[in-house]
């Protein structure tokens, strides 16, 4: 593998910036609403942001200082003077609004009237939440923390959650959240979004409850071969044991074509052929088939 390797030093600041956001990427979005000593109201988005702990549960955004001119954003003006702030999620119904709120309105402006947005009443703090939002989180400001003071510098808001509100419509039947009924999206390199829902989301089993045998575990034959992906070599070893050929043999594979299943029940042509049926089972999160198929 080939790399283009740089320092901070070795590029003008907007095209690191660029890098840095196209390679870290998806981000979250938090979609802040805060308000000044005189009771203007601000609504922008930030996708320097994730959540760094539960308890107490903290969240942390970050306006950064604009690159072109070193200023500062009226999100962090307002958050100085009144310590508050809600962070609104942002779902796919509601992202061209969101973007139009980015819009550098001038101070004073408030965004909820330019974006179309809904403003509803908080509960514990002053700044109203985004109605058309999936999940609100009422904020105190803990800690600001500058991390520079030229432009592109961040500035880390660290909030503590004081309230969360969840739409019902999100929620499956044991009241946790659907990542498909809630529908976010992130933030990526230039001007492209990610959403998170339809097949962008899968699921990976974490080796919680389990101690995976691991990847340097697995046969000679399996764990160097040219037509199994890092992704599969993954989740082969993400089994306890080795899995033996009397534990798989009662396996079924009713969608395998007669010779496919014939190569199963006997021997494959050859370690190609093998490898890739067992690489498309795997990638179908079908692991023991495709240990079966492996073994057989």
């Amino acid at each position: 593998m080939e790399f283009n390797s740089y320092l901070p030093s070795d590029l003008p600041v907007p095209a690191f910036h660029g890098l840095l956001l196209g390679a870290i990427s998806p981000r979250p979005i938090a979609f802040a609403s805060t308000i000044n000593k005189d009771g203007n109201i601000n609504l922008s988005p930030f996708s320097f942001f994730n959540v760094f702990g539960a308890n107490p549960p903290t969240l942390i955004f970050s306006p950064a200082r604009r690159v072109r001119d070193n200023t500062i954003k009226h999100t962090l003006e307002n958050v100085k003077e009144v310590g508050e702030v809600v962070i609104n999620m942002v779902s796919y119904a509601m992202v061209e609004q969101m973007s139009l709120s980015s819009t550098e309105y001038d101070k004073g402006v408030n965004e909820f009237i330019k974006s179309g947005l809904t403003p509803i009443a908080s509960e514990t703090i002053a700044p109203p939440r985004v109605l058309e939002s999936p999940a609100q989180f009422e904020c105190v400001v803990k800690q600001i923390i500058e991390t520079g003071t030229e432009g592109g510098a961040g500035n880390l808001i660290i909030c503590e959650v004081k309230k969360m509100h969840i739409n019902k419509a999100v929620l499956d039947k044991e009241g946790k959240i659907d990542p498909q009924l809630i529908d976010l999206v992130a933030r990526m390199g230039g001007n492209y979004y990610c959403r998170a829902s339809g097949d962008a989301v899968f699921e990976v089993a974490k080796p919680l409850s389990t101690h995976g045998i691991g990847v340097d575990a697995l046969p000679d034959a399996i764990k160097n071969s040219k037509f199994l992906s890092g992704n599969t070599l993954g989740k082969l070893g993400n089994v306890e044991t080795l899995p033996t050929v009397k534990e798989l043999e009662d396996i079924e594979f009713a969608d395998l074509t007669e010779e496919e299943k014939e190569m199963v029940r006997s021997t494959f042509p050859n370690e190609e052929a093998q490898h890739k049926t067992a690489e498309k089972y795997a990638q179908k999160g079908e692991v023991m088939k495709a240990w079966r198929i492996l073994l057989s």
